[in-house]
């Protein structure tokens, strides 16, 4: 990580491991990057070789090409992280292109995530604001350093705009093609000097999506779109309780299929590969296979909550305290108790899971679309007993990950599958495997206490989490003293002062169940109990949810400033209609504050109706307003649909929804009208990808109380519940 002042417009020092490497690109050009080349002598690297661990490349044509460490999944990663680069080597966007990066946690780790190669947790913007920024200043510097060469002039009388190196004094303008070959034998700068925010004129301006034309004119390429040479397709039967094997197959009957090549047979699934999809779907329902179910045969949901609801009631281990929660709350003048639940929730990718892979004797390609390249390109050598180098993976534009392309299960089954196979294999889920044999959303069961003084202020709060560990599975080396640190963000560091607090949690795993992230897991659902409760003591204390959640504010003076702009926006307070309500929630988490307000309309079949959405975001420094501006959006109509419909339940071990006839999303007709203001601020970035998803949940469940008067603490909404009488 680079070890760099946090002052804006710093002198940064770059640590040995992170040392500014240049080199040339092929056909002549420079390279910019960060890699392990602090032993490299100047100028030592061969001009005409390309190094692909680099960050930056020039062309001789002038042509600046960012090579992304984070991959693009709609969240505009291909813009905002190419603008960073550009602000500091004074290039028009115009100018710009971006590629993908290979593999490698040691280039493209991100410093957010422990210099992990990993696209997630809102991270990208907060990981490499500064390492792009300073690839692109030092690469200014070596050009100048070219053209006071080449101009027989002190480095200090140019200046640079546009791409070009101008000298004032005589009016000359060398542009940056004709200064890379030069430039690219000159030392590595150990120093980059950063912009002041002042000097920006490309950060915080709403530039166009890089990516845009190309999915406009449909030329965007993801990984089900792949295509290669002597491909086959197949299509995937996985056993439909966790757990279980492969009993038969019919192979006869799907080989007799037309199309139809081979049947590969897995311990927990088969595949049929052919020619074409429609013949392989054909061939999987002519194979007729049957599953022996395991041990999770009788599996259900109702199993599931009763055992988190006993595990709930174990003393869990302390994420935070401060105070005597214990003490304050048996003294208090008013208690509260409340049980919140989170149900399984699928992450239903517009783009079913899918990879295409071809198995040499000692090698591997994959083409797919992965937010874990890195960590993809390990389990699959291990898979197939092949080195780490010898797999390549070649990484497309994602049609959504939402965390569900965090996991590489999909590509080492695809692997296994392809493993049987001479020819490359296209693997397609259909979308009923995709949803059915999902990696969920965990079930959360929260039991939550609090308690107010006399006058209604909130003097304690007791709040323990029950539920599976993704932590202790993905990263088990961030697992510890028993505590999860996703479970519990967004539980233990609260917008509001509470003098007498206490946050534990306890782990227990479903039963084959298989849990992972899901755009914000712990931020995500601990919002929406949080900001429910927080509800539900303004209730108690006979105040304005705004004024009461204003009052615990007062040393977070930018949690109040959303919280205030977004109450004048929706002008909160004025009347509404019979059945209709405003609800409001406040978030601090990843590095963002978000304060949304949810307007809903309650049918009197109990249907709720989001009519419109406010949303205030500080998310600090913007890069590009536009893609801010984006996320909220999604995230929020992401959350409309988890929050009034979303739900993965299970009988006799089989998941029972399978396509979104029964695992509901919204429709544009269903969705609200959003407006969302952008807060100015010079703070450090944060992140947005999942903030506008994490505020919704409780801002319409807070605004559905105010229509009826119930209070739902269970997702989803249960219409029966709201029916009016």
């Amino acid at each position: 990580m680079l070890n760099a002042k946090s002052s804006a417009g710093a002198t940064g020092e770059l640590s040995r491991r992170r040392f500014l490497q240049a080199g040339a690109a092929v056909g002549g050009g420079l390279l910019i990057g960060w890699g392990d080349a602090a032993d490299a002598e100047p100028g030592s690297m061969p001009v005409a070789e390309f190094a692909p661990n680099a960050f930056i490349r020039i062309g001789r044509d002038g042509k600046v090409t960012v090579i992304s460490p984070s991959i693009e999944m709609g969240q505009g990663t291909y813009t905002s992280l190419p603008m960073l680069v550009a602000e500091e080597l004074d290039v028009d966007m115009s100018a710009v292109g971006f590629e993908r990066s290979p593999p490698s946690d040691k280039l493209y780790g991100n410093p957010a995530v422990g210099g992990a190669q990993i696209t997630g947790g809102s991270t990208a913007i907060r990981g490499f604001y500064k390492p792009m920024r300073e690839a692109g200043a030092a690469a200014r510097l070596m050009l100048l350093e070219a053209a006071a060469a080449k101009l027989a002039v002190g480095v200090v009388e140019l200046t640079t705009a546009n791409g070009h190196v101008i000298h004032a004094k005589s009016g000359q303008r060398i542009g940056y093609g004709a200064l890379v070959d030069d430039a690219a034998k000159l030392s590595v700068p150990s120093k980059v000097t950063l912009k002041d925010p002042s000097q920006f004129r490309i950060i915080g301006t709403s530039v166009k999506r890089l990516d845009g034309p190309e999915k406009v004119n449909g030329t965007a390429k993801f990984g089900i779109d792949a295509q290669v040479p002597g491909m086959k397709v197949a299509a995937i039967a996985i056993c439909p309780v966790f757990g279980g094997k492969l009993a038969s197959v019919n192979e006869a009957a799907a080989v007799a299929v037309p199309g139809v090549r081979q049947v590969a047979k897995l311990d927990e699934a088969v595949a049929v590969i052919a020619d074409h999809y429609w013949a392989a779907k054909k061939g999987l329902e002519a194979a007729e296979p049957k599953f022996d179910d395991g041990p999770n045969a009788k599996l259900d949901t109702a199993d599931i909550v009763a055992a988190l609801a006993k595990a709930s009631k174990r003393d869990g281990v302390v994420a935070k305290k401060e105070g005597d929660a214990a003490t304050a709350l048996s003294a208090a003048a008013t208690k509260l108790n409340s049980i919140y639940e989170n149900p399984f929730l699928a992450h239903a990718t517009m783009e079913p899971v899918n990879c295409t892979v071809h198995v040499k004797p000692d090698s591997c390609d994959i083409w797919v679309g992965t937010q874990i390249p890195s960590n993809a390109q390990l389990a699959v050598s291990e898979v197939l007993g092949i080195d780490r180098d010898k797999v390549r993976i070649h990484n497309s534009l994602l049609g959504g990950g939402f965390g569900r392309r965090l996991e590489f299960d999909f590509i080492v089954l695809a692997a296994r599958i392809a493993k049987q196979s001479r020819d490359p294999v296209k693997v397609i889920w259909s979308r009923e495997e995709d949803i059915q044999h999902d990696m969920y959303r965990p079930y959360y069961y929260d039991r939550i206490s609090a308690g107010l003084d006399g006058d209604g202020k909130l003097v304690a709060w007791k709040h323990r989490i029950t539920g599976s560990s993704i932590m202790a599975r993905f990263f088990p080396e961030s697992f510890k003293g028993g505590i999860d640190i996703d479970a519990v963000d967004g539980a233990t560091e609260l917008p509001y002062d509470i003098p007498n607090l206490l946050v534990d949690y306890v782990r227990e795993e479903p039963p084959g169940i298989p849990t992972a992230f899901w755009r914000g897991v712990g931020p995500t659902r601990n919002a929406y109990v949080v900001e429910s409760f927080i509800d539900e003591l303004a209730a108690a204390a006979k105040k304005d949810p705004v004024e009461f959640r204003r009052e615990l504010t007062g040393k977070s003076p930018r949690a109040r400033y959303v919280l205030d702009r977004v109450a004048a926006m929706s002008n909160w307070g004025t009347p509404m209609g019979a059945r209709k309500g405003r609800g409001i929630a406040l978030l601090s988490a990843f590095g963002s504050y978000v304060a949304e307000v949810a307007e809903v309309t309650v049918s009197d079949d109990g249907e709720v109706h989001v009519d419109r959405v406010y949303a205030v975001v500080d998310c600090g420094q913007v890069v590009n307003p536009n893609t801010v501006e984006a996320q909220i959006q999604s995230g929020i109509v992401f959350g409309i649909s988890a929050t009034l419909w979303g739900e993965i339940t299970l009988k006799d071990g089989r998941v029972q929804q399978s396509n979104f006839d029964s695992y509901r999303v919204l429709r544009i007709d269903e969705a609200p009208k959003i407006e969302v203001e952008v807060v100015k601020s010079s703070e450090a970035p944060g992140g947005i990808g999942e903030p506008g998803t994490s505020a919704l949940a409780p801002a319409v469940l807070n605004a559905v109380y105010a229509a009826t008067g119930i209070r739902v603490r269970k997702q989803p909404i249960d219409a029966a519940l709201l029916r009016s009488s």
